[in-house]
């Protein structure tokens, strides 16, 4: 069940990369790039969580793209605001 979980988080994080890369696509708002590349992170985290068949101890790892996803965001965000000044 949790595989299945998996699963669907990281197709709602691919199909989320796909809406923002469209919407970057037609404005070239660097902050929907900026969340577009987040989102493909996390999709990839989320599909080789449920790819390996690690236990618990082992997964640590496999957050470092969560964080950079996470990093990503704030990058963009901070982006947008400094170029308004």
């Amino acid at each position: 069940m949790v595989l299945v979980l998996y699963g669907a988080i990281a197709m709602a994080c691919c199909v989320a990369a796909l809406f923002f890369f469209r919407f970057w696509h037609t404005t070239r708002d660097r902050l929907l790039l900026f969340f577009a590349l987040a989102f493909a992170v996390l999709g990839a985290h989320w599909t080789a969580l449920g790819a390996l068949d690690l236990r618990a101890e082992e997964r640590y790892f496999l957050y470092v793209p969560r964080l950079l996803a996470f990093l990503l965001i704030i990058v963009g965000i901070v982006d947008k605001n400094w170029r308004h000044r």
